[in-house]
């Protein structure tokens, strides 16, 4: 007789029903329920989300769907936009930029649609009416298993509630349980804002159906249908008016399903009610057991990828809001684990294969009128959410975004003719999931022409981890159309007759005596995307071995454009002309993308830009909103200064309590990144800059601890991921690192810069590095000499010693470099 199914049948049976452990690795927990939406707990499978606020006498989960949102298939394209283009140019020339701003609002913003709402499905409520005083309360999320677990004793009682997230069974689950028969009783109900009609189907089925709403004039048209279905282990259930009624039950399991009638960004033809259904009726005849199973193989599959530890914390004995408010003062290296991993977690559950990428808030949201409406913006928020895609193992979390940046190849080919004349795509600032790709919101956040080629970053950025050709082949004619539409909207500027993208702006910055306009031409930022594109796509082209007749007409396009420039506070200047203010505290610091996540500025290439990129840094200073302080753990990490990237690190780790708008961003007791309000890509930020500390991969090696900072002495991180298809492991000790296993997907030369002696075990050697990496995956750009003011005084970047070598892979093995 096999044992071992029975045996680890019998494991997982008793680890569901003990009594929980107070924390532990990988744990947020509490001594008290939520009492706002910023403490309850989050789970999602990429389409479901929901928030679980751990009430004993009135559990509430509040609901989402992935492709609920307001109005239904639009466009926002400003037909007026030929007849302005010239004119608006013609002013930023001659700097007027007021009147160029003007022209822009009337003619090229969209004159009413600005983009719809992803929306609130509403709650399903719990009502446990005969709850008496409540003891031993203790809730947590389990972001190693992806489970929700809330235990307290009333009555002399037990009660146990879990919920969960399937990716593989599209449903929520809750299992309700208690030490003691019969002692499960309680009222059950949806409700929603958006609701049409609730009702109990039969004694142990609720459903609500309800409508998006209707928004800049687009009539709301996604329809909705949520199912709960009651499956209860002795005791009844009845119908209770519009909700059901259980009494005297032992334990009860609810499934929760949600589909809307969104087939794609075009077209709304699914039946709603079939999809719910469907879900609900396949996994009804499953157990708890076998339903929690097939959920952790298949996170675990993404999650158990990357682990990372920096030590045990003795603060890690505190609830986890109480750790958040007290760590700048605590030594709590547990904490930053916690939290990269949470970021983690929050991408495997935002963002699932076939689905909608995550969105300003991933995937929860409880409001039908959230903060610019939970949209994609497209100039900094949405890349930020995939940043920690690739390089920490999750590479199949980028597929949604991927696929988008496919949709609005599309959608964006008819906003190119119809409002600039032009062939190829187009994006703005912003789109939803209609995709939409005209002006939003006004022209001094919405007139930023560069969306397209910001997120055309991305494709190239997959093909250099997995180097997958055929994958290449599928991309690059979205690489060649965004380059196409450049080459017919730059234009020559008058005074160095450099092309430049007018109008732009950069984001969403309005320089000091502009004349209240954000508007200009040739950005820095705009430049540093023009010549990513067009050397991107041209590489692509020489890979590919197609459009020869391209690679000169790219050449002279990057010949052309505007060098960056360090002006007269030493600064990389933000703009072509002169402009910044040393005052300036601005939460974008889009001119800073040449240095992350882009590699034009760095240490070891580029040390004067490098310089005046931290420059612009020290400027605008460290205390920002939620998702800049997440860039800038980014930047200082590439600068190599870990110290700094920590001290971020602890200043987007400081407690805000409560929900709401605010100046300065932090992170709420949930561990939600606080603009504030709440969005996501601070958390997701903040997970790729602790990687960029620990492992870079961009300036033509593998750099091992390149910004390791003072308090991180001893630690371990496995399975991060590097350019050319390397899987790194890192161990170190006293700040030196004690062993490194590579693991190589595709072969090639393997370039590594570490920071102390060490050796390759077995016949492989290792070689002092020479020339160019021969490996192709990790070539570095060849930038322009920068324009250096006269006024600029410049220090040199400290770059920690390192030794350089190469070796030799096979794809398919693994090597070991120790410490002699």
């Amino acid at each position: 007789m096999n044992l071992k199914p029975c045996i680890l049948t019998f494991c997982l049976f008793t680890s569901l029903f003990s009594f929980a452990q107070k924390g532990g690795k990988n744990k947020l927990w509490y001594d008290k329920p939520a009492k706002q939406w910023v403490e309850a707990l989050p789970v999602g499978n990429g389409r479901l989300a929901a928030m679980v606020y751990g009430d004993p006498s009135k559990e509430k989960l509040q609901l989402n769907e992935s492709t609920f949102w307001s109005g239904g298939p639009s466009r926002n394209d400003n037909p007026d936009g030929p007849k302005v283009l010239d004119s608006i140019r013609y002013y930023l020339f001659n700097e007027n930029y007021k009147r160029a701003q003007i022209l822009a609002d009337q003619g090229l913003t969209a004159k009413s649609l600005h983009g719809s709402a992803y929306q609130n499905i509403g709650d399903l409520i719990l009502d446990f009416n005969d709850l008496k005083e409540v003891k031993n309360y203790y809730r947590e999320l389990d972001i190693e298993k992806a489970i929700a677990t809330t235990i307290f004793t009333s009555n002399g009682i037990t009660f146990k509630r879990e919920v969960f997230a399937s990716i593989p069974d599209h449903v929520i689950v809750i299992k309700l349980s208690s030490d003691q028969k019969k002692a499960l009783n309680f009222t059950a109900h949806f409700n929603g804002e958006l609701k049409k009609s609730v009702k109990a189907i039969d004694a142990n089925t609720l459903q609500m159906d309800g409508l998006s709403s209707t928004l800049d004039g687009v009539q709301g048209r996604v329809k909705f249908n949520a199912l709960a279905k009651f499956i209860n282990k002795g005791g009844k259930t009845q119908v209770s008016g519009n909700g059901i009624s259980v009494s005297n039950a032992n334990e009860v399991l609810v499934l929760i399903s949600i589909a809307t009638n969104f087939t794609d960004y075009k077209t709304l033809q699914a039946d709603e009610v079939s999809k719910s259904k469907k879900y609900i009726e396949a996994a009804q005849n499953k157990s708890f057991i076998s339903l929690f199973k097939n959920h952790l193989a298949a996170y675990q599959k993404y999650f158990k990828r990357v682990d990372f530890n920096l030590g045990t914390s003795e603060a890690a004995k505190n609830p986890t809001d109480i750790r958040v408010k007290n760590f700048a003062t605590t030594n709590d290296p547990e904490l930053i684990a916690l939290y990269y991993q949470f970021g983690r977690y929050l991408l495997i559950s935002s963002s699932q294969p076939g689905g909608q990428p995550a969105n300003l808030q991933g995937i929860w949201n409880n409001s039908n009128k959230p903060a610019w409406d939970s949209k994609y913006t497209i100039n900094i928020n949405t890349e930020m959410n995939y940043w920690p895609a690739e390089k920490t193992n999750l590479s199949e979390m980028h597929e949604p975004l991927i696929q988008m940046i496919k949709d609005l190849s599309e959608s964006g080919k008819e906003t190119a003719k119809t409002m600039y004349k032009s062939r190829g795509w187009v994006a703005h600032h912003n789109t939803d999931i209609w995709r939409i790709t005209g002006v939003v919101d006004f022209s001094n956040a919405g007139m930023w022409p560069m969306g397209g080629a910001w997120l055309s970053q991305h494709l190239w950025e997959k093909y250099l981890y997995n180097g997958d050709k055929n994958y290449l082949q599928s991309i690059y004619p979205i690489l060649k159309s965004a380059a196409q539409f450049y080459e017919d909207f730059l234009i020559e500027e008058p005074t160095h007759h450099w092309l430049v993208v007018s109008p732009s702006m950069s984001p969403e910055n309005i320089p000091d005596g502009h004349q209240g306009s954000a508007l200009a031409a040739g950005n820095t930022m705009d430049n540093q995307l023009m010549f990513d594109l067009f050397t991107k796509t041209k590489k692509a082209a020489e890979i590919l071995n197609i459009n020869s007749d391209k690679i000169p007409v790219w050449n002279n396009i990057i010949s052309k454009l505007p060098p960056m420039k360090i002006g007269r506070y030493s600064q990389l200047q933000e703009w072509m002309g002169d402009w910044d203010n040393p005052e300036d505290s601005h939460r974008h610091v889009s001119h800073l993308y040449g240095l992350f996540p882009s590699n034009q500025i760095n240490p070891f290439t580029t040390p004067e830009l490098t310089d005046a990129a931290k420059t612009v840094l020290l400027h605008r200073g460290d205390v920002s909103t939620g998702w800049s302080m997440g860039w800038k753990v980014n930047l200082w990490a590439k600068l190599l200064d870990g110290n700094h990237a920590n001290k971020l690190i602890k200043d987007q780790l400081t407690l805000v309590e409560k929900d709401g708008w605010g100046s300065k961003g932090g992170t709420y007791p949930n561990l939600f990144d606080a603009h504030p309000p709440f969005q996501i890509d601070g958390n997701f930020g903040c997970t790729s800059g602790i990687t960029e500390m620990l492992l870079q991969t961009q300036n033509g090696f593998i750099d091992i601890l390149p910004a390791l900072p003072d308090e991180w002495k001893n630690g371990n991180i496995s399975g991060l991921k590097t350019y050319g298809g390397f899987e790194v492991s890192i161990v170190w000790e006293n700040h030196k690192a004690k062993e490194i296993t590579i693991q190589s997907a595709l072969g090639g030369n393997c370039r590594i810069r570490i920071p102390d002696e060490m050796e390759l075990r077995g016949k492989t050697k290792l070689k002092k590095a020479e020339g160019k990496n021969p490996n192709p995956f990790f070539e570095t750009p060849e930038i322009k000499e920068p324009m250096i003011s006269s006024k600029a005084k410049l220090n040199s970047i400290e770059i920690k010693n390192g030794l350089v070598y190469d070796f030799p892979t096979e794809a398919g093995k693994t090597y070991i470099l120790k410490m002699k």
